[in-house]
């Protein structure tokens, strides 16, 4: 079972059923143009923030290649756009998962906890060899989108893809995804053409964000969740979620305090985190990121140590409180113990 089949109905659509797409023109010109060219590089590495739009392009990206197998047919020539219809065969079936030259690399449930595993695993990475080694059904392209790269088990996994990356088939398309993309492996970069996305307006937050949830754009809560998202639709809608949009700013007020830390707010934090809902967490360790990221971009050298330090840290805590189920005061407390240490001069 896969992240996307472990989805409930009140997520947003997954990229794959996602035809429209915000921004990010110029990128999408620029795979439109190499796959006219008939001299598409054979992977491409799509990096940018987490929720602005790099799945659905690689989706869109995917169709389009797969219900357009020969670059110089007129279609092809004639297009403005990596658009399909949306009762276009391809569309549908990638959208079912039931297209057979579609290969789709991500993190997958782990049967005995219900849970998925953290990393995408060598096993996973490893279908590639059948995959590509086999005659593509529809007598094409075979596509391989990896969501995300940065999830790829080191070094087990990212030597396997790796692999595929220095001997590509004929005829094959990797399309990395990494909201890191400098993280990766030097060796995993340098064979993949690089499409850097920047974070998406606050308008174009607002319209993707009002179109997943069925919502006027104009809405003051969609506004408001917009303009605090950083470019990121995925992070608006996290905002949206329930109590996640007041329990941001309880977070951003406390964090406006460091090094001060109230230890009586901190526990009534917890308690608004408490029980084991991911969105919630999420949403707080999201705010506390875009804390760290803010800092980082203007410490000197020792004081960068000592943010690097603290996110590596609440990240790693956050990762065992979600996969082990652990109880969110504890997690808040400590988090806040090393952001006031690296918040001190």
């Amino acid at each position: 079972m896969s992240a996307a089949e472990a989805s409930n109905d009140t997520e947003p659509p997954h990229p794959r059923e996602t035809t429209v797409l915000f921004g990010h023109g110029e990128a999408e010109q620029a795979l439109l143009e190499a796959y006219r060219s008939g001299r598409i590089p054979h992977a491409w590495l799509i990096g940018g923030p987490n929720g602005i739009g790099k799945a659905t392009l690689a989706y869109r990206m995917a169709r389009f290649v797969l219900a357009n197998p020969d670059p110089t047919a007129p279609a092809v020539r004639k297009a403005t756009s990596l658009t399909l219809p949306d009762d276009d065969r391809t569309v549908r079936r990638i959208a079912a998962q039931g297209h057979p030259d579609l290969l789709v690399l991500e993190r997958v449930v782990n049967e005995k906890t219900g849970k998925l595993y953290t990393v995408i695993r060598v096993d996973d990475v490893r279908r590639t060899v059948p995959f590509f080694g086999s005659t593509a059904g529809e007598g094409g392209w075979r596509v391989c989108i990896v969501d995300t790269a940065d999830e790829l088990q080191y070094p087990q996994a990212a030597n396997a893809l790796l692999k595929i990356l220095e001997e590509p088939p004929l005829n094959a398309l990797l399309l990395l995804i990494s909201h890191a993309p400098a993280r990766l492996l030097p060796t995993i970069r340098s064979r993949c053409r690089r499409l850097a996305l920047r974070p998406l307006s606050a308008d174009d937050v607002a319209r993707a964000a009002a179109l997943a949830r069925g919502r006027e754009a104009e809405d003051p809560e969609l506004r408001e969740a917009s303009s605090l998202a950083e470019g990121s639709v995925g992070r608006a809608l996290s905002l949206l979620e329930g109590p996640a949009l007041a329990l941001r700013k309880r977070v951003v007020d406390l964090l406006e305090r460091l090094p001060i830390v109230d230890p009586q707010a901190l526990h009534a934090l917890g308690d608004a985190l408490g029980g084991f809902e991911p969105q919630r967490l999420a949403s707080f360790i999201d705010a506390v990121n875009e804390w760290l990221a803010e800092r980082l971009a203007s410490a000197d050298r020792e004081r960068m140590l000592r943010i690097a330090e603290a996110w590596d840290k609440v990240n790693q805590a956050a990762r065992d409180a979600d996969e082990y189920n652990l109880e969110r005061k504890p997690l808040v407390f400590s988090v806040f113990g090393w952001l006031a240490e690296a918040a001190r001069t």
